[in-house]
Parts: structure tokens; C-alpha cells; sequence
């Protein structure tokens, strides 16, 4: 499962949405975990739906890709949803079976949240699968630019989180690794009881936090021996253009969120 997860990694391709300066990317997202929040009915959260796999088809990333890399979200997801069924106690009684009763609206906000945290989730995965790290540290940086006036370091910020981003697959592999190596030495966390589990853990930390020390430690001394001394002076030999595409991207999320506030109750 860790070798699939698909956070923080970038896939090259030439789809539209790759090709969509990173800005307007950055935007797109924000903007749609806005507007998720209009969705209230049937038929706001089927336009939801209905839009995102819109974009995952026009970014050329495979659904089944994008839902095998998010199996850890996909299981919280799941158990989102049985939470609201089993303690919202609202509504028609639709299902009486002595432990668990299920009731119409427990129901609804299961499913309507599920919606919700979904479609969040892939469109936040394909930003990332489509835009390299680079071009977010860039796009992020430009549109935080005005906040220069006050005294935010703003290149130092977008650096930041670019990384973080970027760490997270290096960290994952590095999960795997660990894992493997302390499977091939006898160590089973999968049974056990909870405290027998939680010590199992415990060797497979210690090496992990290790490794990111370490890795931040080498990052840092590369950085400085090739003369980083943040974003003062510093040149792109990328320059961001904002194009036709990316103004059609705009329209059709002004779209969107005009057609959820007209069909929302």
C-alpha cells in the first residue's frame, strides 16, 4: 500500500491540465474547497461528482490510479461514513436491527460528507500529480507576492511547503523500506494486541525519524553549497505565463459555482 500512495508525487504528461500555469491551478483549488461547501442536495453534490471526474478525464490520469494510491483516505472515508449512520438518530427509521438502527438522515450525511471529502481529495491529488514541485513553489510564491509588504517571507514559505510536499513519497518509500526490512527480521505489527502492536511500532520510528533528520541535514548542506541565500536577487528560467487555458479554467469554476448556488436549497 505505501509503495502505491500517490502524495506529493508527480506524474509528466501533456494534458490540459498539465499544461495550465501553476497559479491558476492553485486557485482552481482553492476556490473548489469553497465551493464544495455550497453543495447542500442530491443535485448539487451529483454536479460535484459529475465535475471532478470531468477533471480527472481531461488530466489523463487513470481513475483506477488515483483511487488505489488513496486507500488510506478511501478507508477513512468508509469510516466517516459508517459514523454517521450508526450515531446520527434523525429521520425515518430505515433499518431496525436491535445493535445498529439506521435512519434516513444519518444516512444522507453519510453519504452527502463522503461526497464531499472525496471529490476534496482527488482534486488536491491531481494539483499535485500534474504540477511539479517546482512549479508550485513558483505559482505559490507569485501569488503570495503582495504579502511582501508585510514582512512575510514569502519565498522562504513556498520553499517550505514545496518540500514538504515533495518529501512525502521519499518518506513513504522510506516507510516501506523499513517495514520489509523489520518483517524480514521476525517483527509482525498486523496481530498482537493493541499495546503489543503499538511496541512493534516503536522500532520502525526510531529508523524513520532518523532518516528525515538526516535527509533535512544533507538537503540543507546542499542548499548552502550551492550558495542559497533565500529569495532575494534569485531569477526564474521558467517564467509563469498565464494563457487561454487557464482563463477557461477560471470560467468554468465561476460556472461551477454558479450552478451549485442556483440549484442548492
Amino acid at each position: 500500500m505505501l509503495e502505491k500512495m500517490i502524495f506529493g508525487r508527480y506524474i509528466p504528461g501533456d494534458s490540459f491540465i498539465h499544461k495550465l500555469d501553476p497559479r491558476s491551478k492553485l486557485l482552481f483549488v482553492l476556490f473548489f474547497v469553497v465551493a464544495v461547501f455550497l453543495a447542500n442536495n442530491v443535485a448539487t453534490y451529483g454536479l460535484l461528482l459529475a465535475f471532478t471526474l470531468f477533471v480527472i478525464f481531461i488530466s489523463r490520469i487513470r481513475l483506477y490510479f488515483l483511487l488505489n494510491g488513496l486507500k488510506p483516505i478511501l478507508i477513512l472515508i468508509i469510516f466517516t461514513f459508517l459514523m454517521h449512520i450508526i450515531f446520527t438518530k434523525e429521520g425515518t427509521l430505515l433499518v431496525d436491527l436491535k445493535i445498529i438502527k439506521i435512519y434516513e438522515e444519518g444516512l444522507r450525511q453519510g453519504i452527502f460528507i463522503s461526497i464531499r471529502f472525496l471529490v476534496l481529495v482527488l482534486m488536491t491529488s491531481i494539483l499535485t500529480l500534474t504540477t511539479s514541485p517546482i512549479s508550485i513553489t513558483d505559482g505559490m510564491e507569485d501569488l503570495l507576492n503582495p504579502f511582501k509588504r508585510f514582512k512575510l517571507p514569502v519565498h522562504e514559505l513556498a520553499l517550505m511547503m514545496s518540500i514538504s510536499l515533495r518529501f512525502i513519497p521519499t518518506l513513504m518509500d522510506e516507510t516501506d523500506k523499513i517495514l520489509k526490512a523489520q518483517l524480514a527480521r521476525g517483527s509482525d505489527i498486523s496481530t498482537g494486541s493493541i499495546k503489543q502492536r503499538i511496541r512493534a511500532v516503536i522500532p520502525l520510528l526510531v529508523p524513520l525519524f532518523v532518516s528525515a533528520f538526516k535527509r533535512a541535514e544533507e538537503l540543507a548542506i546542499a542548499m548552502e553549497v550551492r550558495g542559497y541565500r533565500g529569495g532575494e536577487g534569485r531569477t526564474r528560467y521558467r517564467q509563469l505565463t498565464w494563457g487561454s487555458r487557464d482563463t477557461i479554467s477560471m470560467v468554468l469554476l465561476v460556472m461551477l459555482i454558479g450552478a451549485l448556488y442556483l440549484l442548492k436549497g
